[in-house]
């Protein structure tokens, strides 16, 4: 079973841990870390995104970002990124190649399975900028059926109307591109 330190609006961990199941039944505020991992393609940006399985417990079949996942009682974002960057992708990267974005809240109240699910995060946002060549990646198959570039810009506008094919959070998104306009402002290629 996995735990996760509830935090409070701060995102700093209370002391209290809780059940992933009760956070989500509950709509306990706990912390995620998401990885974008992007490249420059004949001078536009794109995202890898990731075919959520079948069988997850939430947006099953949806494409969500690169990799992210909830970060463990005890285990910091940084960590946790590096980590579920390795176990989703197969991308095995050193902390220093992980770069922050920034933070952005997730809050929402669904129903999957004939369940109720809520969701009450606040996600920490890195980049991956190594070249990643997909057809050597190893996904995890309970998590991810299969992963994609996509242009950028694209998905951004598309992301309002076709909901049902993504499940990025745009919040998410948001942040990412902000990274990105800051980066190509400092380094234009």
């Amino acid at each position: 079973m996995e735990y996760f330190d509830i935090c409070d609006e701060q995102g700093n961990p209370t002391g209290e841990i809780v059940a992933r199941d009760v956070a989500h039944r509950e709509g306990i505020r706990h912390r995620t870390a998401h990885v974008w991992v992007v490249r420059k393609y004949e001078g536009s940006w794109q995202a890898l995104l990731q075919k959520r399985a079948a069988h997850k417990d939430s947006f099953p079949g949806k494409y969500d970002t690169s990799s992210a996942g909830h970060i463990q009682a005890g285990d910091e974002p940084l960590a946790s990124a590096v980590r579920e960057l390795g176990e989703e992708l197969g991308i095995h990267a050193a902390p220093e190649q992980l770069k922050y974005a920034g933070c952005f809240d997730i809050r929402y109240e669904k129903e999957f399975y004939g369940k109720p699910f809520r969701d009450n995060e606040l996600a920490h946002v890195y980049v991956y900028l190594e070249p990643v060549d997909i057809d050597g990646l190893t996904l995890q198959a309970e998590e991810v059926e299969r992963v994609d570039w996509f242009d950028l810009e694209t998905a951004w506008a598309e992301l309002p109307t076709r909901r049902d094919i993504y499940c990025v959070p745009a919040e998410g998104m948001a942040v990412l591109m902000d990274y990105l306009r800051r980066r190509d402002d400092e380094r234009p290629d």
